[in-house]
C-alpha cells in the first residue's frame, strides 16, 4: 500500500507540472501550492545531560529528521493533493510507532456551488472539538486525519450540513474501528436582516459522532467472587453536542455542552460511566480594552477510536482545550500543563488594557497591561468501591460505573494554576520593553507522574524581561533574561537569549538556559537563520533540555538531546 500511494503522489505531482504548462498555454484556472518543511538533527552523546537517544537503535552517523512534502492542486470545480513524509529516524520524544515513511495523505475534493465532496483524507471538528476534532500538530506527532468522505452543504442561506465517516489514521496505519458523524449549524442572523442591522449574530449547533469497534483481541480479564471474567465492550459508542454562540455588539457569548455513553478504554480504567463536558466563553471587546471569562467541566470524556490504546496522541477522536495560557517563553513552558481527561473544573479569565497614548500612565507611546488567571481542579468523585486498602485498586473498578459525581462539587485536589501579569511598553520610537511576573501551582504527581518531586505540588515565580531595539528594518536586537524561583524539582533557573537580525534576512540567536538550583548545568544554544522571499533556512548547534513539548493541553515527553541541527522550510 506504501508504494503505490507513493506512486500516486508522484503522478500528482507530474500532472501538477503538466497543469502549469496548460495554464499557460490554454489559461486553464489551475494552480499548484505546496511546501516542504524539514528538521534534521545529527546527534551526538552527551553523559552530563542524559543525551543518548537513538544511538542504540539508528545506524552510525544516520540523522534524525522529520521530513514532510505536501502538495495541492487547485482548479475551478476539483482539487486534490497529498502528502508524503519520510519519519524513518524521527527527532527525539515521538513513540516507536511514529517512525516510518509514505504518502499517508492524499484527497480529492469536488465542489459546486455550495456543496463540497471530498474522497480520501481530511480534518475536520465539530464545535469546540468536544466530540469531534481531526487535525495535526507535527511537533507533538498528532495526525488523527479521517480517511473516508465528507459531504458540506448549504441547501439555504444559513444552514451549514456536514456528514462524515471512516477510518482515523494512526501513524502509518488506520485503527480498524469505523467513524460516521454529522453536524448541523443555523445562522439566524442571515434570515433575519434586523439582526445583522443591530450589529447582532447568533448561531444554534448540532453534532454527532458515533464509533463502531468490534473487540479485538487481547481481552481484557477482572476478577470477581463468581471468577474470572471478560469484559464486554460495546461495539458502538456515540457522543452528542449542542451549543450555541451569540454576537452582539461588543458582547460575545459561547454555551456547548456535549455527552458520551458508556465506553470503558484504557484511559478511564475501563468503567462502563457516561461522559459530560460543559464549556462557556464569554467575551467583551471595545477599543483598547479586552475581557474573556471561560469555565469548563468534563467528566470521563476521554475519546478514542481504539479504547486499549495508550498512546500520548493516538487514536483520540475528541480535543478538550486546556482553558490555560499558552506561553512563549522558555521558563515559563518548563512545568505546562495537559487536560485531564478523565474529569476536570477549569477557569480562566484574561484581561487586557491599553492605556493611551500622552496620559499618566500611557506615556508617549502608551501602554499595555494583560492579566491571565488559570485554576484547574479535580471534579469531586465517590467511588462505587473503597480501593483505598488495595495495593493494586484500579484494576477492582474495571467493569463497574467507576464513581458518581455531583455537577457543581468540586474536588479537593487542585490540578494547575497560573497567575501572570504582562506589561509592554514602548520606550521610545525604536525601543520596546515587555515584562511579566507568573505564579505557577502544578500538580506534578497527577499531571506527569513526575518522580523528581516528592511533594505533589510545584510552586514556582517566574521573572521575564524581554527588550526589543529595531532600527529600520535594516537592524533589530532582541534581548530576553528569565528567571524562575522554586523549592522543588531541580530547584531554580535562568535564561537569556540575545537575537540579531540584519537586513530582514539574517538571523543569530545565542541562547542560554541554566540551573543553578541542582545540577549546575548548562542548556546553550545558537543558531543562524536565512530567508529569501518563500525559503527559510536554520543551522545550529546546541542541547535541549529534558522536558515537555505542549500544545492545546496535550504534550509529549522530550528527552534531552545534542547535537548540529538543520531546518529548511520552502512555501510554493
Amino acid at each position: 500500500m506504501k508504494y503505490n500511494l507513493l506512486t500516486i503522489f508522484c503522478l500528482l505531482f507530474c500532472l501538477s507540472l503538466q497543469a502549469n504548462e496548460d495554464e499557460n498555454e490554454k489559461k486553464f484556472p489551475i494552480s499548484v501550492n505546496g511546501s516542504i518543511h524539514s528538521n534534521i538533527l545529527f546527534p551526538e552523546k552527551d553523559k552530563d545531560i542524559g543525551a543518548d537517544i537513538g544511538f542504540e537503535d539508528v545506524p552510525a552517523l544516520t540523522a534524525l529528521t522529520n521530513t514532510y512534502l505536501d502538495l495541492n492542486i487547485m482548479s475551478q470545480y476539483v482539487n486534490a493533493g497529498g502528502r508524503f513524509e519520510y519519519l524513518k529516524y524521527p527527532l527525539p520524544g515521538y513513540e516507536p510507532d511514529f517512525a516510518g515513511w509514505g504518502v499517508p495523505y492524499l484527497y480529492i475534493t469536488g465542489h459546486y456551488k455550495k456543496i463540497r465532496l471530498t474522497v480520501g483524507d481530511f480534518y475536520d471538528q465539530f464545535g469546540s472539538g468536544l466530540i469531534f476534532r481531526a487535525y495535526q500538530e507535527r511537533s507533538l506527532g498528532i495526525d488523527n486525519a479521517i480517511r473516508g468522505g465528507r459531504l458540506s452543504v448549504e441547501p439555504y442561506k444559513g444552514i451549514n450540513i456536514k456528514a462524515l465517516g471512516g477510518q482515523q489514521r494512526r501513524y502509518f496505519e488506520h485503527n480498524p474501528s469505523y467513524i460516521l458523524g454529522g453536524d448541523l449549524e443555523l445562522n439566524f442572523e442571515q434570515w433575519f436582516t434586523k439582526m445583522c442591522e443591530s450589529n447582532t449574530f447568533f448561531m444554534l449547533g448540532g453534532s454527532f459522532i458515533t464509533k463502531h469497534e468490534e473487540e479485538k483481541e487481547p481481552y481484557i480479564e477482572i476478577y470477581t467472587p463468581s471468577g474470572l471474567n471478560r469484559l464486554n465492550f460495546p461495539e458502538d459508542v456515540a457522543a452528542y453536542d449542542i451549543r450555541a454562540r451569540m454576537q452582539k455588539g461588543k458582547y460575545s457569548f459561547l454555551l456547548e455542552y456535549a455527552t458520551k455513553i458508556n465506553d470503558p478504554s484504557f484511559d478511564n480504567n475501563y468503567i462502563y460511566k457516561n461522559g459530560t463536558a460543559w464549556l462557556f466563553s464569554s467575551s467583551y471587546a471595545q477599543r483598547g480594552m479586552s475581557i474573556l471569562l471561560q469555565a469548563k467541566r468534563s467528566d470521563n470524556m476521554s475519546f478514542r477510536s481504539y479504547c486499549k490504546d495508550n498512546s500520548t496522541a493516538a487514536s483520540f477522536i475528541n480535543h478538550l482545550p486546556p482553558f490555560s495560557m499558552q506561553h512563549s517563553y522558555s521558563l515559563a513552558t518548563l512545568y505546562p500543563y495537559a487536560t485531564q481527561p478523565d474529569g476536570e473544573w477549569a477557569f480562566q479569565g484574561v484581561f487586557s488594557y491599553t492605556f493611551q497614548r500622552n496620559t499618566i500612565l500611557g506615556g508617549q507611546y502608551g501602554t499595555n497591561i494583560k492579566i491571565n488567571a488559570s485554576h484547574i481542579r479535580a471534579i469531586d468523585k465517590e467511588y462505587v468501591i473503597d480501593y483505598t486498602e488495595y495495593s493494586d485498586p484500579t484494576r477492582l473498578l474495571y467493569g463497574t460505573e467507576g464513581y458518581t459525581s455531583s455537577f457543581f462539587k468540586m474536588g479537593k485536589e487542585k490540578y494547575y494554576q497560573d497567575i501572570n501579569i504582562a506589561l509592554d511598553k514602548r520606550i521610545t520610537s525604536n525601543f520596546r520593553l515587555n515584562l511579566m511576573y507568573m505564579n505557577l501551582l502544578s500538580n506534578e504527581w497527577v499531571i506527569r507522574a513526575h518522580e523528581t518531586v516528592t511533594e505533589p505540588y510545584l510552586k514556582a515565580n517566574i521573572f521575564v524581561a524581554e527588550g526589543k531595539y529595531q532600527q529600520s528594518l535594516l537592524f533589530t536586537l532582541r534581548t530576553e533574561i528569565q528567571y524562575l524561583n522554586t523549592k522543588e524539582d531541580q530547584g531554580d533557573w535562568c535564561a537569556a537569549t540575545i537575537e540579531l537580525s540584519i537586513l530582514s534576512k539574517f538571523m543569530i540567536t545565542i541562547a542560554d538556559m541554566y540551573n543553578p538550583g541542582e545540577t549546575d548545568l548548562h542548556y546553550y544554544k545558537a543558531l543562524l537563520t536565512y530567508t529569501h522571499k518563500s525559503h527559510l533556512i536554520q543551522a545550529g548547534y546546541g542541547r535541549t533540555r529534558a522536558g515537555y513539548d505542549c500544545s492545546g493541553g496535550i504534550c509529549r515527553t522530550v528527552p534531552a538531546s545534542k547535537g548540529f541541527l538543520l531546518n529548511y522550510n520552502y512555501n510554493f
